[in-house]
C-alpha cells in the first residue's frame, strides 16, 4: 500500500462492505474503525506525553515500555525490546510472592508457538497450594493476570503440578486468556470442586487504603466486600475481613508477628502461609503489587457483601 492514501483505502473498503453485506455490517465496521483509531490515538498521545516528561538521558524505549498500553502496541508491531520469554519471566517474578504464601513456586517448562490455539506457555508449579480446593484456582488466576499484562501475545497457558493436598483437582490446569476489565459479571453460583469458578474481577488499590509500614493492617471496601490488607516485611497480603470460624471481622485482630488472632474466638491464622489455622483457614485473595499500586482480584465466589 506504499504511496496510497490509507484513509481513502479504508473508505473504499467500508463502502464495499456496505454494498455487499448491508447497512448493519457497515455500521459495525464504522464503529470498529473508530475504536481502532481511538486506541492508536491514545497510544500516540501517551507516547508524546511520556517522552516529553522523561528525565534527561532516559532511554526512550524503557520509558515507553513502562506504560501498559504503549507497551502493548510495541508488542503488537514486534518493536518491544524484550522478547516474550523475558517478559514472561518478569510476570512470574510478580507472582512469586503470592505463590510463596502457598509454599509454592513456578517454573517455565516451555513455549509452543506452533500450538493450534496460539502461542501456548507451559508452566510447572512446585510446592503445595494447600488450604482448600479453591487455593489452586486463585493461584491460576494470579498467574493468568500477571502473564496477560506483560505478555498479551500468549494465547493459552497450561500449568502442571497442582497441589497434592487437593486430589479432586485435575492434574493439568487449562488457563484461558483473561476477559477484559469491566466485562459483565455472572451471578455467583454454588462452587463445586468439579466445576471451574467464574473468573475474578481485578481492582487497583493505591494511596491511603494500603498499609505502609510492616506488620500493619488496613481494611479496604470493594463493591461491598471488606478486604483485610496485611503488610509483612517484604510482602503484602489480602484476605476477606471475616473470621471463618465465628464470623467476626478481623480488622481489630491483633497481629502477633506473622499471626492474626481473631478477637471473637481467639483463632490464630498464619498470614504469610495462606492464612492457615489449627481448625480453619483464611482464604488469600490473588494480589499483584506493581509500580506503587496493588491489584486485587475478587472471585465471584465471594459474592458482594455476602
Amino acid at each position: 500500500m506504499a504511496g496510497a492514501d490509507p484513509g481513502a483505502r479504508i473508505g473504499e473498503l467500508l463502502d464495499r462492505l456496505g454494498r455487499e453485506a448491508g447497512p448493519g455490517a457497515r455500521e459495525t465496521a464504522d464503529e470498529l474503525v473508530r475504536s481502532v483509531v481511538e486506541f492508536y490515538g491514545e497510544g500516540l498521545a501517551r507516547t508524546v506525553r511520556l517522552l516529553r516528561s522523561a528525565p534527561a538521558g532516559a532511554d526512550p524505549l524503557t520509558v515507553l515500555t513502562a506504560d501498559e498500553l504503549v507497551g502493548d502496541l510495541l508488542i503488537l508491531h514486534d518493536l518491544h525490546p524484550e522478547d516474550t520469554m523475558t517478559r514472561v519471566g518478569r510476570a512470574l517474578d510478580k507472582v512469586r510472592p503470592y505463590l510463596g504464601s502457598h509454599s509454592g513456586d513456578v517454573d517455565i517448562a516451555g513455549l509452543d508457538t506452533e500450538a493450534p490455539e496460539g502461542p501456548t506457555l507451559h508452566l510447572r508449579l512446585r510446592g503445595s497450594c494447600d488450604g482448600c480446593p479453591s487455593s489452586t484456582q486463585t493461584v491460576r488466576w494470579t498467574i493468568e493476570e500477571a502473564v496477560a499484562r506483560l505478555a498479551p501475545e500468549i494465547a493459552h497457558i497450561e500449568v502442571e503440578g497442582v497441589a497434592e493436598a487437593t486430589p479432586a483437582e485435575p492434574p493439568l490446569l487449562q488457563i484461558q486468556p483473561r476477559p477484559p476489565d469491566g466485562a459483565p459479571g455472572v451471578p455467583p453460583e454454588p462452587v463445586r470442586s468439579d466445576a471451574p469458578a467464574e473468573p475474578p474481577r481485578w481492582h487497583t488499590l493505591s494511596g491511603p487504603v494500603l498499609p505502609v509500614h510492616d506488620r500493619t493492617t488496613r481494611v479496604a471496601d470493594i463493591e461491598g466486600n471488606e478486604l483485610l490488607l496485611v503488610r509483612l516485611p517484604g510482602n503484602l497480603y489480602a484476605y476477606r475481613d471475616r473470621c471463618p470460624g465465628c464470623g467476626a471481622d478481623l480488622r481489630t485482630a491483633p497481629l502477633d508477628g506473622e499471626f492474626l488472632s481473631c478477637a471473637g474466638c481467639a483463632a490464630r491464622f498464619d498470614v504469610r502461609h495462606a492464612g492457615r489455622g489449627e481448625r480453619t483457614h483464611l482464604e488469600p485473595l490473588p494480589l499483584l503489587e506493581e509500580d506503587g499500586a496493588v491489584r486485587v482480584a475478587l472471585p465471584e465466589l465471594l459474592g458482594a457483601g455476602s
